[in-house]
């Protein structure tokens, strides 16, 4: 991809995520954030549709990210310990993007993909054997997932009270606990 297509596709995420700080994502307009980003609306048009397409590729962007940063390489790994202490420095890293798309009420599609991701990670992983054995496995993904995602909202949200050591080894606890991880 060219040098400044790059430049101004980062410029206006950026603008766009900014915005989505100050404001209600129904009150942006494609001239706002045009203006932000020092672009022209044109060149808005020329990557994105409207700010739909736009909102859902900069979501896109930052859950793949996310995926390539923190998950274990090869295929049939497992998450460790590590990985999720990985994934909790990844998101304090980049709290402000993920605090912004979680706290805005007009972007509940951001928490969607992320338990949407969740679930498809656990249906990939989760065995039925110990005391999960007995258990309707669409439900106990359903439910692990959920939990799982609103631990980290809940923790991004209410702006990390507490370090990411702490919240990995009570959240790996959970999951040791309830044999939803491998040992």
């Amino acid at each position: 991809m060219d040098k400044r297509i790059k430049k101004s596709k980062k410029a206006i995420a950026e603008a766009l995520i900014s915005l989505i700080a100050e404001n209600d994502f129904e009150d942006i307009t494609i001239n706002s954030i045009a203006e932000r980003a020092d672009v022209n609306r044109g060149t808005i048009y020329l990557h994105y549709k409207d700010k739909f397409d736009l909102l859902e590729q900069c979501i896109e962007r930052e859950i793949q990210e996310l995926l390539i940063y923190c998950l274990p390489k090869g295929s049939g790994s497992y998450p460790s310990k590590t990985t999720l202490l990985q994934i909790f420095k990844y998101l304090e890293e980049h709290s402000f993007i993920y605090h912004t798309l979680l706290t805005n009420k007009g972007v509940p599609t951001f928490r969607n993909k992320l338990l949407t991701v969740m679930k498809k990670g656990l249906r990939e992983q989760l065995q039925l054997n110990g005391i999960n054995q007995n258990m309707n496995k669409e439900i106990l993904i359903q439910f692990w997932s959920s939990a799982i995602i609103g631990v980290i909202e809940w923790w991004i949200t209410q702006l990390m009270p507490y370090p990411v050591e702490e919240i990995t080894e009570h959240l790996w606890t959970l999951l040791e606990r309830n044999q939803i991880i491998h040992k």
